[in-house]
């Protein structure tokens, strides 16, 4: 038997034997550790090169400037920052991005459920996730087709099954056949219930983005979240030089809960940006520097 109440007279048993059992018994995966890269960095180019991209992307940053839209509440930031802010569009001073900048961690812990599932990001360390965003699935039965909740599901258990993915990630499939407005809550609720490794928010709104850390102080504790990162959350840049509300309002949701993002620009060379890789860069720098700081 397990934990029994005390009977005629007998002491009442604690629940570590049955802890112990269960552990045992319980279907676990191995995961590997996240991967410290010991190969030096391939330098494309050189310094002097970098030095031209660097500088060039802050002349970006204080002739052209960078659009905050349907945020009034950035724009004051940036104002009392130092910025000059002319409408919607903010030039930002050179050298001051990169102040801003400096406030932040050169790396951090990103906990998990299971904090033997804990990763470090930052420095020389490398952390695996699955694929993020794809609206199709493809399997032997149904071919391509459009992904359901229940894919969704199937491939956060994969996920936590392979010993090489250290982390859950986040939309893994789009789910199309759960509503938009209450389908980060499935997708959140996959990554919390069937994975113990460490997951990303909703990014769709910011609104989303709050649900995501109310979830996570119902999983971690309150006091944990707003001590420690538990998210990870992929904030894309509308490039050229813009952001919008919705994503810079999430960014500011997950910043004031102490969480971390990945600012990334959304290009297509040529398209978004110039067709050469060092204009390219310049313009991704600039970008880059704009949303960290």
């Amino acid at each position: 038997m397990g934990d029994e109440s005390a009977v005629a007279g007998r002491r009442v048993r604690g629940g570590g034997g049955s802890a112990r059992r269960a552990e045992r018994t319980a279907v676990s995966f191995d995961t590997a550790r996240f991967i410290q890269r010991n190969i030096p960095n391939f330098e494309i180019l050189n310094e002097e090169a970098l030095q031209i991209i660097e500088w060039n992307a802050e002349t970006v940053l204080e002739e052209i400037g960078v659009n905050f839209i349907e945020n009034p509440g950035a724009l004051d930031l940036w104002r009392a920052a130092g910025a000059d802010v002319r409408g919607e569009r903010v030039h930002i001073p050179r050298g001051l991005a990169r102040k801003l900048c400096s406030t932040a961690p050169s790396h951090f812990t990103q906990h998990a459920r299971n904090a033997e599932r804990n990763v470090e990001v930052g420095g020389r360390n490398l952390v695996l996730a699955p694929v993020y965003g794809p609206p199709f699935v493809r399997d032997a039965a149904g071919g391509r087709r459009y992904a359901t909740i229940h894919d969704f599901q199937n491939f956060v258990k994969l996920g936590y099954m392979s010993k090489w993915l250290h982390h859950s990630g986040g939309t893994v499939c789009e789910p199309t056949d759960v509503p938009v407005n209450k389908r980060h809550l499935d997708m959140l609720l996959a990554h919390m219930t069937l994975s113990d490794k460490p997951y990303m928010g909703s990014v769709t709104e910011p609104s989303r983005a709050e649900d995501s850390v109310e979830m996570s102080k119902i999983l971690f504790g309150a006091d944990f979240v707003d001590q420690n990162t538990v998210m990870t959350s992929l904030i894309n840049i509308n490039s050229p030089l813009t952001f919008d509300g919705i994503m810079m309002g999430a960014l500011e949701v997950y910043a004031k809960a102490n969480q971390a993002a990945i600012i990334s620009p959304f290009i297509v060379g040529g398209a978004m940006a110039p067709v050469t890789v060092a204009g390219t860069l310049t313009q991704v720098l600039a970008e880059v520097l704009a949303g960290v700081a």
